[in-house]
């Protein structure tokens, strides 16, 4: 009994020693610098094979706000397929072997990446109309304290983009930042994180 008696007298104790305190925000976190070393992986920017037919190179330097290289980003790419079909249990039209739509590629020591895929194809939109050929963009980097979203779209597809719903939302003065332009095997797309001719991120 006395031990009960113990027992319940230290509960009571306990319960009245508990101030309630209100607790500050914890701190934000940056996404690096460690995405650099656990989140790439041998083949993440092969969003094909090498020799794949119709195959071309996405590549590109990613810049900070004082045109400095960023050594340890990671850009994600996520892609229709040319016929518009996407890797996904929502598009009832299936997926293309030999094609994943996503691919994952690190910065190197000049901040330099190159994803290795096929031109998508116009994609339809929430409301029905067509989408000009882009592929989706992220973008993580050290000091960034969530990842950064844009899109690719091509100079060559001139019409289709004219018509796109969401590069049209864009002030036109600052639609350059989001077109790659022809670039020998591929296409050229460089990101800049901040400052002068920051490329357009969308808020998602």
């Amino acid at each position: 009994m006395t031990e009960e008696i113990d027992i319940l007298a230290g509960d009571e104790i306990l319960a009245g020693a508990v101030v309630p305190q209100q607790l500050g925000v914890t701190p934000s976190q940056t996404v690096g610098p460690y995405l650099a070393v656990g989140l790439p992986w041998p083949d993440g920017p092969f969003v094909v094979a090498e020799g794949t037919p119709g195959a071309i190179w996405l590549r590109g330097r990613v810049t900070d706000g004082n045109g400095d290289s960023v050594i340890d980003g990671l850009v994600e790419t996520w892609q229709a397929d040319p016929d518009g079909r996407f890797d996904h249990p929502d598009d009832p039209r299936g997926a293309v072997s030999g094609f994943r739509g996503f691919g994952r590629c690190p910065t190197d020591d000049a901040g330099e990446y190159a994803i290795l895929t096929r031109k998508p194809g116009p994609v339809p939109g929430p409301d029905g109309a067509p989408q000009a050929p882009h592929v989706d963009v992220s973008v993580l980097a050290r000091g960034l304290l969530h990842r950064v979203v844009t899109r690719i779209y091509f100079a060559d597809e001139a019409a289709a983009n004219a018509a796109d719903p969401v590069l049209n939302d864009v002030p036109e003065q600052r639609r350059a930042t989001l077109i790659a332009t022809p670039d020998g095997d591929g296409y050229r797309f460089d990101i800049r994180l901040r400052g002068d001719g920051e490329t357009v991120f969308f808020d998602v």
